[in-house]
């Protein structure tokens, strides 16, 4: 959601949060398993709050393999450098919760795809990008095709003896998003540090005694701005600014 200052200092979700709704993709892939497209986040924490079904989330980290549980009422979050893929078991429904302002749905993720694709941003987007314009059954083919390709690399990491693949895998991610971190920190200046700046202000007021900020206070709501986009994990609806 949009997070620009106002009159009460800060105008986003709390903590310059975004939140979107994910309808886990109930695709088979080729080892059975029906769910998401396997990534990291870079410069990002996301959450899960499960709302409805019954999936799991397997992830990867240097700690190792691990798989978690999901069923409703189940909040579950992971730190950047996590790779995640979704699983889903009976119709898995989430509310994700994103730092820095929707970041993770709007360029900080890298797919694990196999080290031929990640070489540099024209060949990672080849592989990865779906048409705005394409039909909707087109979309279709390129967000399986994506998440198989992710699958392939996912696995070989997985399986790998020792910890260089997954840190070779780390490193080209990073090298990825270079070009475009001068956009991120943008979006963190206007989101996440401004609200921690917004909290610091209200904090020196009120140790002064000036409470003038609470007469500023504001109601806001918003209904998502589209429905049912092909996301990494599934059909996403999603709201302005994330």
């Amino acid at each position: 959601m949009s997070a620009g200052p106002d009159s009460t200092g800060f105008a986003g979700l709390p903590g310059g949060v975004a939140v979107s709704h994910l309808s886990v993709y109930d695709w088979p892939a080729d080892d059975g398993v029906c769910g998401g497209t396997p990534h990291l986040h870079l410069t990002c924490s996301e959450a899960y709050v499960v709302t409805g079904g019954r999936g799991s989330v397997q992830t990867l980290t240097t700690s190792g393999y691990e798989v978690t549980p999901l069923a409703p009422g189940t909040v579950a979050w992971f730190t950047p450098g996590t790779i995640h893929r979704l699983v889903n078991e009976d119709e898995l429904r989430i509310t994700v919760l994103m730092q820095n302002s929707g970041l993770p749905e709007a360029g900080d993720a890298v797919l694990t795809l196999p080290p031929k694709y990640l070489t540099d941003p024209g060949t990672y987007a080849a592989a990865t990008v779906i048409p705005a314009d394409a039909p909707e059954e087109e979309k279709e083919r390129f967000a399986r095709a994506r998440r198989d390709l992710a699958l392939e690399g996912y696995r070989t990491l997985r399986e790998a003896d020792g910890p260089e693949p997954l840190a070779a895998f780390q490193r080209a991610a990073a090298e990825l998003v270079r070009p475009r971190l001068a956009e991120w920190r943008e979006r963190w200046r206007r989101g996440a540090e401004a609200a921690a700046a917004a909290t610091g202000e209200q904090l020196d007021r009120l140790e002064r005694g000036d409470a003038s900020h609470l007469a500023d206070a504001v109601v806001r709501a918003e209904q998502p701005s589209a429905y049912g986009k092909f996301g990494m994990c599934g059909r996403l609806d999603v709201y302005r600014g994330a």
